[in-house]
This record gives structure tokens, C-alpha cells and sequence, in this order.
């Protein structure tokens, strides 16, 4: 998945960036950590934190009640929970339906953490269970850039109880993918560092997923292959380059630069995480895999991981505002669809946009049987939901799994960017010195911070979702569709921001009037 581009000075004028100094991410990351104070830490390689107090050297009190509150709870096993639901990659959560034999937990081992007085199997039967696996990881090199610092990845699995209050909470931790001797299930039973030590594996494990897959690979590098297709297929007077444009619109750009500075060999990334210096290229190979068509459709792929019934899980609102957002789009984009379509042949019969489908699937997704991308559309409902994939990745999936990072990464205990020793064999090792020497360093925690910190800021200008000044399109039939998709998002902020009143975490990750128009940052 790359393009025939180096550099961003190579790009077409048109898919470059206005100023390229707006994207330039040496420059803000070197502003990200001024504005962070944290420069004195910049080249403390191999210098260790003395306690988790330490960390709050760094960490800088920008107006932000989330980052806040993570750093007062995340200790707390309902945080843990809370951020499989809500946090920067709330992805990843499963309805367990049958304990993998990998995973040999028993009822013995977590009966205490069970409220409801049922055994573990009659509690996966009810549908209290949830599960995480970090499967993807197994195999991947950690960082090797340092030779003065040995850097460690693990592939844990995690069980998930919602309780009676409807709270979901960690109930056993294994560290790997291979049950055994040397392969202990944690426990919240276990002692207190041992169990925190197991939680902050899976922590850095989720941050590494939430980097290169779920951020990287299913936003922006997806979006870039609609976006090449875009243009080598569509031209500019045609309805679906008009529609597509405002949503695609300097995502070749970021990419580039992200490919140029951010993710290339010796780039910003090979300095912080675990996962550089080859190994997030490897995972992205191996989640090429499961990256399907269906598994970019919102609705589909929350059902898929038995999550959708909002009575089980009352308080998953990335699910709850995903919907509503999704419906929107979905609306809009039918509006658009059935003025220029007037009927299923008509879809049929535009050569354009089969050229342009069957590019996607022969070029992007390099004709992969398992991705299941469609080769040809024979319907304007087939049309109306591909676009609203495009769409709807490109907006609002990439404005839930990005804006969130200061919150949520901020604090270097809940989003460990690399661990510095390997994950515990056995119980009982762990104290304050072994998660302190774990977790990272002052230098990679401030190029960490610098990171989460840029990545989550806002561009200049921004153009939010229903926004489209540009206008590509001039018929009254399109504007009024415009009109009516903007009311709809006006509602969906409306709802959620009195959902969010008073909430020690509201959660606006999906929120319309914060979601940007396409991937540029």
C-alpha cells in the first residue's frame, strides 16, 4: 500500500498541502515539546523515572479534564475497563462466547471477581463476558534502532466482566499466546504490582494495535486507496469525484509527510515506540489479513464482535454515537446517489465508477481474495453504502480513533509507547523498581508525549463533517441534501453534548461538530 511518491514536494500540486509548513512533523513535534516544557528530558535516553509521581514532570496540565482524570485513576480497575469502551481505540472488545483453549482460565481462578453468584461458564452464557486478544502481536520484532536499550512487545489476551453495575473490568491477564509454566493468568487476587504490572502490558500492547492498525492502516492508508482510485478513475465533473473530494482532501499529503518524517527508517516513530524499526510494518502485513470490506462497515463490524445491543452495554458511546453518524452519512450519501442514479442499471452502465471499484480491489487491495472488496457495484444501494465506507472511514472513524490521544496517552503509565523489560514469567516478581524500569524512559516518554500531543491538535481552517465550502457541486437538489445532512449533525452534537453535561468523562470523539471532513492530520 504505498504510492509512486518519496517525498511531498513529489505529489501533484493539487494533492499537495497549501503550506507545507502546517504538516511539517519535525517542526511540530519540536513545537509540541516547547509547548510541553519537556525539553530538558528530549535526549534522556536510558535515564528511568524514580516513581510514578515522577512522570507528572512531564505531564502538563493543558486544560484537559480527561488527561487529568487518567492520571488520578488509572490504577483503578474500572479505568482499565472504560477505555476498551471509550478510549482512543475502543476497537478491539469482543462478546466471549467460548474460552479459547489458549486462554485456559477457570472458574476457580476468578469465582471472587464474579458478582452474580454464577459460575464462570453460566456467566459466558449470560453474556457478562468480554474478551481482548492482542494475537497480532505474536512474532513482531520489537525496536532494535538503540543498542543501548533492549525494547519488548507482548501479545496478551484479557477477560472482561461487566459486573452488576454495568461496569466492565479486567477478571485475568495472560501475557502471551501460549498457555504454560512460564505463562501465569493474572489476577486482580494476585499482589497488587503483579496485577498492575499485567495491566500496563496490556496497555502498551493496545497502544501499539491502536498506532499502526486501527489508526494507521484502517484510516489513513485505507483512505488512501480510495483516494488514489479517486483520481486515476474519476473525472472532476463526475457526481462521485465531487462527493469523494472534501473526504479525501490532503490525505495523500499527510501520508506522504507521515511516510517521509514519521514512519520511515530512523523517523520519529523508530525513537519512542516498540514497534519501530520494522515491526509496525510487520504488523501491518499480518492485519492486512482481517482488513475486509465488511469490516469497515460500522454496523457490521460492531456486530460482528457481539457488541451492538445497547441493553448489554449501555455505556459504549463510540458505538452509540457511530451509529447515529453512520445513518447520517449513509442518508446524505443516498440523497446524492439516487439524483444522479435513476435507477440500478444506471450504476451498472457508469463505466467510470466500475473502473474505479474494480481499481480499489485490483491495485489497493492488490486482489487479495480474503479482503472481500466488491470488483463491480450492480446497485445504488451497493453504491450508497461503498460510499458511505469512504466517507464515514475518512471523517468520522478516523476523528474517534485520533483526537483522542492526548487524552488518553498523555499519561505514560496508561499508554506505554515500549517497555524496557521483558513481560513477567511468573508471580511474584514484580514491585515499584521492575514496573518503573518497564515502563519508558524520560526521553522516549517526552518524544511519546511530543507525539500524542501533535497528533491530536486540530488543523488551522478546519472543515468539519457537512462542511463543504468548496462547492463541487452547484445543483439545488444536492444543496438541499447538504442542508439536511448538516441538521441532522447539528442534532446528533446537540444529543451528545447533553449526554456529556456533568460527566467526569464525556465522551465527543464522534461528536459531528468535531469530526474533520477527511484524513490530513
Amino acid at each position: 500500500m504505498s504510492i509512486d511518491a518519496d517525498r511531498h514536494k513529489d505529489l501533484p500540486r493539487d494533492n499537495q498541502f497549501d503550506s507545507e509548513k502546517g504538516v511539517d512533523f519535525v517542526l511540530n513535534y519540536s513545537k509540541a515539546i516547547e509547548n510541553l516544557f519537556v525539553n530538558q528530558f528530549m535526549h534522556m535516553f536510558q535515564s528511568s523515572w524514580s516513581d510514578f509521581a515522577d512522570f507528572e514532570k512531564i505531564f502538563v496540565r493543558i486544560k484537559n479534564t480527561i488527561s487529568e482524570y487518567v492520571m488520578q485513576h488509572w490504577k483503578e480497575d474500572f479505568m482499565f475497563g472504560y477505555q476498551f469502551l471509550n478510549g482512543c481505540n475502543p476497537v478491539m472488545i469482543r462478546k466471549c462466547t467460548k474460552l479459547p483453549d489458549k486462554f485456559p482460565v477457570t472458574d476457580e481462578m476468578v469465582s471472587v471477581s464474579l458478582e452474580r453468584e454464577l459460575t464462570l461458564e453460566e456467566e459466558i452464557e449470560a453474556g457478562n463476558i468480554y474478551i481482548v486478544d492482542y494475537e497480532v502481536l505474536e512474532g513482531i520484532s520489537p525496536n532494535r534502532t538503540d543498542p543501548c536499550t533492549l525494547q519488548y512487545l507482548a501479545a496478551p489476551i484479557c477477560l472482561l466482566y461487566k459486573n452488576a453495575r454495568n461496569k466492565i473490568l479486567p477478571i485475568a491477564i495472560q501475557l502471551g499466546q501460549t498457555p504454560g509454566k512460564d505463562q501465569p493468568i493474572f489476577l486482580p487476587t494476585d499482589g497488587q504490582h503483579d496485577w498492575m504490572l499485567a495491566k500496563i502490558w496490556v496497555r502498551s500492547a493496545d497502544f501499539q494495535y491502536h498506532q499502526t492498525i486501527t489508526h494507521l492502516l484502517r484510516t489513513h492508508l485505507i483512505t488512501e486507496v480510495f483516494a488514489v482510485a479517486v483520481h486515476r478513475q474519476l473525472p472532476a465533473v463526475h457526481p462521485v469525484y465531487k462527493l469523494l473530494m472534501p473526504h479525501i482532501r490532503f490525505t495523500m499529503a499527510i501520508n506522504t509527510k507521515a511516510r517521509e518524517q514519521l514512519i520511515c527508517e530512523c523517523g520519529i516513530f523508530d525513537k519512542a515506540n516498540a514497534t519501530g524499526g520494522g515491526g509496525h510494518v510487520q504488523m501491518i502485513q499480518k492485519a492486512m489479513k482481517s482488513l475486509t470490506f465488511r469490516s469497515l462497515c460500522f454496523p457490521d463490524i460492531i456486530k460482528a464482535r457481539g457488541v451492538d445491543d445497547k441493553k448489554e452495554l449501555p455505556t459504549y458511546f463510540y458505538r452509540d454515537d457511530g451509529y447515529k453518524v453512520w445513518e447520517a452519512t449513509k442518508s446524505f450519501v443516498s440523497d446524492v446517489v439516487h439524483i444522479y442514479y435513476t435507477s440500478d442499471e444506471t450504476v451498472q452502465e457508469d463505466e467510470e465508477i466500475q473502473a474505479f471499484i474494480k481499481d480499489v480491489c485490483s491495485f489497493g487491495m492488490q486482489d487479495f481474495d480474503h479482503c472481500e472488496f466488491p470488483k463491480s457495484l450492480k446497485s445504488r444501494e451497493e453504491l450508497t453504502e461503498y460510499l458511505t465506507v469512504i466517507v464515514f472511514t475518512a471523517s468520522a472513524q478516523h476523528a474517534a480513533v485520533n483526537f483522542g490521544q492526548y487524552d488518553w496517552c498523555s499519561w505514560i503509565p496508561n499508554a506505554p509507547s515500549t517497555m524496557r523489560r521483558p513481560p513477567p514469567n511468573q508471580k511474584g516478581l514484580a514491585d515499584v523498581n521492575l514496573i518503573i524500569e518497564s515502563l519508558p524512559d524520560r526521553g522516549r516518554s517526552s518524544w511519546h508525549l511530543g507525539a500524542v500531543w501533535a497528533l491530536s491538535q486540530y488543523q488551522e481552517g478546519e472543515l468539519y463533517l457537512g462542511m463543504y465550502p468548496d462547492e463541487h457541486f452547484i445543483e439545488k437538489p444536492v444543496k438541499a441534501a447538504m442542508e439536511t445532512f448538516r441538521k441532522q449533525l447539528a442534532e446528533i452534537s446537540n444529543s451528545i453534548k447533553r449526554r456529556n453535561d456533568g460527566k467526569k468523562l464525556p465522551y465527543y470523539n464522534m461528536s459531528p461538530d468535531k469530526i474533520p471532513n477527511s484524513v490530513a492530520v
